[in-house]
């Protein structure tokens, strides 16, 4: 698979950063958002970076690594919780409303089929690979077909919807029981940190939780092996296909040269996939928030990211992403709409 990311604008980085510094206010006193400003306009390549139409893609998946009794919760949770996305009252849809952003939801690989209500508000693809992913601490989670292929339904509907709905910001969410796992698997490939500072407590697992869950990432990880500079090779021993399909959305915006908000640990768990496929794929993202999940601020860093916010967020789906957006807009206005004291005659 081939990706083309290229580099953001150094000029207009360059140009952005000038005009920030000489705001009427003290020297870049309005700290992230200014930094924000300009990753916008190298993005973009342009001073005048525009975020008003905005999109919010939820990619869905089921987990066979569930049965090592790694989440608190019955993956039937997955399909209950679809639901609601679909008649848009889930906790990421009514933030998304108030935030002016629409929200795109993907079935890639859930172990039921979504019957998509009548009355839904949310734009649905049935895009299943599998009815979930395999339990990857005795096999692989799924073959490299499947995993090039998740990446790629994300790359392609992500493409269309920037291009039938002029699409400017993404943001990027999961809907999966189980999915903290796999990531966490990822993660151990990608840091130098051992399983169980990666692990967290997901949903809200007890102590024996956690322990089952750090004992099936390391079997897993110990069972396939899988090398960072194989992404396919890691996405399609111990990863999900709602990361995968994140992962093709990320791409899908970088290429498009549009900035693309992350969500929390799983979210970036995918990033850290796209990255390594395309590594410019990074300059392309913004960290909406650091989790409650313990992993997360370690691919963050990983990735040179600096998150918007620090709630103690834990829920997934987008949420995090979706409530960074209004600073996202906050940083556009910044950079156009403030007055330097040149202009000010100061």
């Amino acid at each position: 698979m081939k990706y083309n990311v290229t580099p953001t604008d150094r000029e207009i980085h360059k140009a952005a950063t000038e005009r920030t510094t000489a705001l009427a206010m003290p020297y870049r006193a309005m700290g992230e958002i200014n930094t924000l400003s300009e990753k916008l306009c190298a993005i973009q390549g342009t001073l005048k970076p525009q975020v008003d139409k905005r999109g919010l893609f939820i990619m869905a998946g089921d987990h066979g690594i569930c049965a090592e009794g790694v989440s608190m919760h019955p993956q039937e949770i997955t399909m209950i919780l679809i639901q609601t996305m679909l008649l848009g009252i889930s906790s990421v849809c009514v933030y998304a409303k108030h935030a002016n952003t629409k929200v795109f939801l993907a079935d890639m690989g859930v172990l039921g089929d979504v019957a998509v209500p009548a009355n839904a508000t949310t734009t649905f693809y049935d895009r299943k690979i599998a009815r979930g992913t395999k339990n990857f601490a005795h096999e692989p989670a799924m073959t490299r077909e499947e995993a090039e292929r998740s990446i790629e339904i994300g790359f392609q509907l992500a493409t269309a919807a920037i291009k039938e709905h002029n699409l400017n910001l993404i943001a990027v969410g999961e809907m999966g029981i189980g999915n903290t796992t796999p990531s966490s698997a990822i993660a151990a490939v990608y840091t130098a940190l051992s399983v169980e500072e990666l692990v967290g407590r997901g949903a809200g697992l007890d102590d024996d939780g956690v322990n089952r869950k750090i004992n099936a990432v390391k079997a897993g990880l110990a069972l396939h092996n899988p090398q960072a500079n194989d992404p396919i090779g890691v996405l399609a021993s111990v990863g999900g296909f709602d990361i995968g399909g994140m992962a093709g959305v990320i791409l899908a915006a970088a290429t498009a040269k549009i900035p693309v908000v992350l969500d929390g640990f799983i979210s970036t768990a995918a990033a850290v996939i796209a990255n390594t496929i395309a590594p410019n794929a990074h300059e392309y993202m913004i960290a909406g928030h650091e989790s409650y999940e313990v992993g997360h601020k370690h691919l963050l860093k990983m990735l040179g990211l600096s998150p918007l916010l620090q709630l103690g967020m834990r829920l997934g789906e987008g949420t995090g992403a979706v409530c960074a957006i209004p600073l996202v807009e906050f940083a556009a206005a910044t950079i156009q709409e403030i007055v330097t004291l040149e202009d000010a005659a100061v």
